[in-house]
């Protein structure tokens, strides 16, 4: 039997302009408009949108103008479950780094850059980033990879790997990563399962003021992925003449590699025209009982979702620009690029969020000149908006939102689209107090499969075995009833989750096994 709801305070730490016409206001009155219905508010809107989710995904689509060459024949089969993981705007044709490439304004930043112990910041605009990535895909080709193949980033977050990630996608081959600061089992614990033929990655690192030498570590991740052809190294810290490569089996400096993809003429980005269900990304578990699960996301499930976040409930647009401090072993990090779809900037950061102050990020927007009114809303974005999801699908459950309150110490609103709820053990929702948190209906972007997994046994053991046919999402959390915020309570199962990166007891075990144990003796004995 439920408790009675706990009283939740309900303080209000920033209220939206209700003269602001934003995406989400202009959404909700062509929804109203094209399917003839009242919505009066976000919460009116987000009803609709659970209950009706097929006619929300279709409207959703028409409003974000995705690119593809041929529209869908069916948006989902409402008939079955999410537990059933039903295919997605079947018929669709289209390319997840053409949506992203497809900003007009040549001249306009796609990305800036900036480094730990680096004054520069780089700047590249959306036609170079093109070219770039028109060259990455042709010495891809050139080698083979193509449509399916696993390419993968051992690679600090830079515009090397945004690069190489799209051009991966442009041709179909499917993208993985992980941060530098992964060890060598780690790494291998991930990448082993997926077989990739091609791996980027760098010669050294900074962090925490130090340089971390990354060779040694590459070479042995190397030497446990006997299906690569190809290993590129791109100078990093150094420059290419200090670099010794020649241990690193099948391994080429960048500036080689991309040469490999020129012709008489400079190439043409070409994009591999797929269904909305084809693998763009292979994402990992945490590892909490073995090896980490590679969870396969599609590439329009990715796109949409990742659209519907910025665009609805982040008001973005091309005139913004975006940062967020994360690796590209976080699906933070696929998040922030995905931005790009908006034909917004992207900034970039790689190096410690506290050297040489703890001032570095706050300093990095006064360095790239942005006005005070953005940062004031930047300001007010760390201290009042707050997001939930994670790796499993991507994306988040509930999170930031333009057109409604901030209270104090709460997620502000269920994300449109996701029927999430909080429920006992009984698997009755509860409100006020708490409860696991549950996705009821079927969304794009939960993963389609996990790789090496056939009959789908871990998929169902991983969402499903705690509530049948509900996604068990493995967090307790807290609706309040009141305010339609979010209050997360922590993990429910034994994963560890520091600043959003969860990790499990196997990663723990796997460093413990492979260190020296310290015994200190106290003076005296």
């Amino acid at each position: 039997m439920s408790r009675e709801p706990e009283i939740m305070e309900s303080q209000v730490m920033w209220e939206p302009d209700t003269k602001r016409n934003t995406h989400m206001d202009r959404f909700r009155a062509a929804v109203a408009s094209s399917c003839g219905i009242r919505l009066a508010n976000y919460d009116d809107l987000y009803q609709w949108s659970v209950e009706s989710y097929s006619d929300f995904w279709a409207e959703f689509w028409k409003y974000s103008n995705i690119v593809c060459s041929r529209l869908y024949d069916e948006v989902v089969d409402t008939s079955k479950s999410i537990a059933d993981v039903p295919e997605w705007f079947k018929g669709s044709r289209l390319n997840y780094a053409e949506n992203l490439l497809k900003h007009k304004d040549n001249d306009k930043i796609a990305l800036y850059a900036a480094r730990e112990g680096k004054e520069e910041i780089l700047k590249v605009t959306f036609e170079e980033l093109r070219q770039a990535v028109a060259l990455y895909a042709a010495a891809m080709r050139k080698m083979g990879v193509k449509v399916g193949d696993r390419v993968v980033g051992y690679l600090p977050n830079s515009i090397h790997a945004v690069e190489a990630m799209l051009a991966a996608a442009s041709i179909g081959a499917i993208w993985s990563s992980t941060s530098p600061d992964f060890g060598i089992n780690g790494v291998l614990d991930r990448f082993s399962q997926i077989q990739p033929k091609l791996i980027f990655s760098v010669e050294a690192v900074i962090y925490n003021g130090k340089e971390h030498n990354h060779l040694e570590k590459l070479l042995r991740v190397v030497k446990g992925l006997p299906d690569l052809k190809k290993v590129v190294v791109i100078p990093y810290v150094s420059s290419r003449e200090t670099i010794d490569i020649s241990k690193i089996p099948n391994s080429v400096f960048l500036e080689d590699f991309l040469a490999t993809g020129k012709g008489d003429q400079a190439p043409q980005l070409e994009f591999e025209q797929l269904p909305f269900s084809h693998p763009l990304f292979i994402m990992y578990s945490s590892g909490t009982t073995g090896a980490p699960k590679c969870m396969v996301h599609s590439a329009g499930g990715t796109l949409i979702q990742h659209l519907k976040e910025h665009i609805l409930h982040g008001n973005m647009s091309s005139s913004d620009v975006i940062m967020y401090y994360t690796t590209i072993g976080w699906m933070m990090w696929n998040w922030l690029v995905s931005a790009l779809a908006t034909g917004a900037s992207v900034v970039l950061y790689d190096g410690s969020p506290l050297i040489p102050s703890p001032n570095v990020l706050w300093d990095l927007t006064d360095r790239l000149g942005f006005q005070v009114c953005f940062f004031q809303k930047i300001l007010y974005i760390l201290n009042g908006f707050f997001i939930a999801g994670g790796t499993d699908i991507i994306s988040c459950f509930m999170g930031h939102n333009v057109t409604v309150p901030v209270y104090k110490g709460e997620i502000q609103a269920r994300n449109l689209g996701m029927a999430v709820e909080a429920w006992n053990d009984e698997g009755k929702p509860v409100w006020g107090e708490s409860g696991e948190l549950v996705c009821t209906k079927p969304i794009p972007c939960q993963p389609t499969h996990f790789w090496n997994d056939e009959n789908g046994s871990k998929y169902r053991k991983a969402y499903f075995s705690k509530f049948p046919g509900v996604w068990a999402h493995g967090d307790f959390c807290k609706i309040n009833p009141k305010t339609g915020g979010i209050v997360m309570l922590g993990r429910s199962d034994g994963t560890l989750n520091p600043n959003g990166v969860r990790f499990g007891s196997s990663e723990i075990y796997n460093i413990e096994s492979g260190t020296c144990s310290l015994l200190v003796v106290p003076p005296g004995l």
